[in-house]
Order: C-alpha cells, then structure tokens, then sequence
C-alpha cells in the first residue's frame, strides 16, 4: 500500500528533496527550516538529528516537539487531494508539509505560510 510505503520513508531521504525544490526557486533553507519548525517544533539540532538518525516520517511526526495549532489552517491541493480532506492524521500532517513546503517554492510571503504567525521571526 502506497500509504505505509510513505509512512517508512525517511525524512531524510526526502529533506535534500525540499533543499532542490526551494534553492531552484530561489528560496533559501532557512526559509525550508522556518517553516519545518513552525510545523513540527522541531529546532535545527532536532531537525539534523532526525536527519541522521534516519527518521521515518511516521516517527518524524509522532516524536515532533510540538505541531502547530494552527496547522489546521493549512488548505489546498496537494497531489490532486485537498489537504483538509485527508482522514489519515499522519497523512494530512505528510501533506501540510508538502504544502508549506510548496508555498515556500512558489515565493508566497512568509507570514501568510506561516498563517498570519512568526511574521517578526
């Protein structure tokens, strides 16, 4: 199944991905990272440490620090399926990060990425 394929994939198989992506539009990692830890709570010693201990996403996700309130303000299309409709919760937290990630990508502002908090960090 697609779903657990995803699951056991390792976050750090899939953050120099997001690195490519953002860095050839002309963003930069902090902009990545910024958004990463407004999501999870994770800081950047948490973020390499997951990074190299090779970290599932699904443990990616059930050992972050802190996910965000406000993550449910996170709308969209992502692969063809509106986030908010997602019944899976580690999906849906797999797909915000996929949408903030792309948000970062296309340039939008980063105080409506981070829905309308962190403007000042």
């Amino acid at each position: 199944m697609v779903a657990d394929r995803i699951r056991r994939m390792p976050f750090a198989s899939i953050y120099p991905l997001y690195v490519q992506k953002v860095e050839r539009k002309g963003r930069s990692t902090d902009d990545l990272d910024r958004v990463l830890t407004w999501l999870t709570g994770y800081d950047a010693a948490g973020l390499e440490k997951v990074i190299a201990d090779d970290v599932d996403l699904e443990t990616f996700f059930a050992q972050a620090p802190a996910m965000n309130p406000h993550a449910s303000l996170i709308t969209g299309v992502i692969c063809g399926v509106r986030v908010e409709e997602i019944d899976d919760p580690l999906m849906q937290q797999i797909r915000w990060m996929d949408k903030l990630v792309d948000e970062v990508a296309r340039g939008k502002k980063m105080t409506s990425i981070l829905r309308g908090e962190g403007a000042a960090a």
